[in-house]
């Protein structure tokens, strides 16, 4: 299983971006969907999480302003991010839980992170 996200770049304060996740490969179905973000010296953290059914749940710091969203017809998952700050700044990364085969177990899998810079 493969994810690659895609959709970073640079934007400047109050601008918005989409980041992409899609997995590729075979499996049985994807579960938790999630984002991550690590900026320069810190940890990386959860930015928001959509169960296979929709549930979303979001760090404070983003409540109001992103949007997690899944198409599960193609495997991918959606980070909408408004009225972007500084402090968003960070390599984003997804992440998702994947049943391999029907009786597997889950399995986590990382994707590559992708560069988001709030800037003026």
């Amino acid at each position: 299983v493969q994810l690659q996200a895609s959709g970073g770049g640079l934007v400047q304060p109050g601008g918005s971006l989409r980041l992409s996740c899609l997995a590729s490969g075979t499996f049985f179905r994807i579960y938790t969907m999630y984002w991550y973000r690590q900026a320069p010296e810190k940890q990386r953290d959860l930015v928001a999480s959509i169960m296979s059914g929709g549930n979303t749940n979001y760090a404070d710091s983003v409540k109001g302003r992103f949007t997690i969203s899944r198409d599960n017809a193609k495997n991918t998952a959606y980070l909408q991010m408004n009225s972007l700050k500084p402090e968003d700044t960070a390599v984003y990364y997804c992440d998702a839980d994947v049943r391999e085969y029907l009786g597997g177990s889950l399995r986590n899998y990382w994707g590559q992170g992708t560069q988001v810079t709030v800037s003026s």
